[in-house]
């Protein structure tokens, strides 16, 4: 299949006045977004400490993997990611003919749909069975609920492999992960064009309290901004119909000293497909 003309590319929320460094909170309103973004979350540590060298990192690769296949031991796993490709297959095209929408990145993204899908299908098998058949790799996962329970005395065989080059253990975890990676590539694609669809805007919490209906059903997400300065995280509690946001300092669960009248900026977008 030939490679697709572009790429979208992922665009972090930044306030809209200047450019100072953010950190971006996002809520699901959805299990199903939910649990994407959990994998997009543990398929991101797992691929970063597998392009490590040390044994700790390689462990630490491992483990993520388990976690992978914990979460993808659901059965409709994999028709749930097909069928919300298809689902914002056809909201692109539906929006083929809207002003302002670019061709290209427009055929860019139904080309990188297409060839995620096709890839996802082409799985033999439910989704990590290929771990769940091993025998080896099942032993060490087994002892991992235990604490310590990976040392060298229980496993020497993991020992053994723990010392190996770590070209070798590279080569292993690749293997591993590479029937894993259409999922990686697929919810990626769902992620990125739902954050997309969100428009930051600048709000206001007055008493470090937010509080919003969201216009419109199709509401998935949410994402809300602070300034890395802000020393406050928001507590959200969100669905389809209403949202409330509290800021709560990160090391302080209440506020109860600080000013009512207290404005908080953020920026906050509702992401919807």
């Amino acid at each position: 299949m030939p490679a697709c003309p572009g790429r979208l590319m992922t665009e972090h929320v930044t306030y809209q006045d200047h450019e100072d460094p953010v950190i971006t909170y996002e809520y699901p309103f959805s299990e199903r977004i939910r649990t994407l973004l959990r994998l997009e979350d543990i398929f991101n540590k797992t691929l970063y400490f597998t392009k490590k060298r040390t044994s700790f990192e390689h462990h630490a690769a491992l483990m993520g993997l388990f976690e992978i296949v914990n979460v993808t031991s659901r059965a409709d796993l994999k028709m749930d990611v097909l069928q919300e490709l298809e689902r914002q297959r056809q909201a692109l095209q539906s929006s083929r003919d809207a002003s302002g929408v670019s061709e290209k990145s427009l055929s860019a993204a139904l080309c990188e749909i297409e060839q995620a899908s096709t890839a996802l299908r082409e799985t033999s098998g439910k989704l990590g069975q290929h771990v769940r058949d091993n025998e080896w790799l099942m032993g060490i996962k087994s002892r991992t609920v235990i604490p310590g329970g990976v040392c060298e005395f229980d496993l020497p065989s993991y020992h053994y492999w723990r010392h190996l080059a770590p070209e070798e253990r590279q080569n292993s975890l690749n293997e591993w992960l590479q029937p894993l990676l259409p999922l990686n590539d697929s919810l990626s694609i769902i992620l990125r064009l739902l954050r997309k669809s969100g428009e930051a805007k600048r709000q206001i919490a007055q008493g470090y309290t937010f509080q919003i209906t969201p216009q419109g059903a199709s509401s998935q997400m949410l994402r809300v901004s602070l300034a890395e300065d802000i020393q406050l995280v928001p507590e959200i509690s969100a669905n389809k119909y209403l949202i409330n946001i509290h800021f709560t300092h990160p090391a302080k669960k209440c506020l109860a000293c600080a000013a009512e009248d207290a404005e908080i900026h953020f920026d906050m977008a509702i992401c919807r497909l």
